[in-house]
């Protein structure tokens, strides 16, 4: 695997994990994926609302989180699960495995 590839794969874990700590503190751990592309933008993440949109239709696939399509945005909603990653409490393959001191 080439540099390129290893530092596409580790932003995408990144990102993944990102997305799961933003729902974690959302109400009702929900939120819609322009707010999560506009606030992983905010943390330093340069991808795209489409980009955004594939890694939270990836997590929903993981079982993640539950993704509702609500014609122009989509409202993900973390699960038990999810929340558990999002924590620490849990490992999925594919998500980055987050640090003691790691902020969202």
């Amino acid at each position: 695997m080439s540099l390129k590839e290893k530092a596409a794969r580790r932003w995408r874990e990144h990102l993944r994990l990102t997305i799961l700590r933003l729902l974690a503190e959302q109400p009702g751990h929900r939120a819609n994926t322009a707010l999560l592309a506009d606030a992983a933008a905010d943390l330093g993440f340069g991808g795209t609302r489409e980009q955004v949109e594939g890694e939270v239709a990836w997590l929903a696939d993981q079982g993640l989180l539950r993704l509702e399509d609500r014609g122009a945005v989509k409202v993900a909603t973390a699960t038990g699960t999810g929340l558990d990653v999002a924590a620490g409490r849990r490992e999925v393959p594919g998500v980055r495995v987050p640090s003691p001191d790691d902020d969202v």
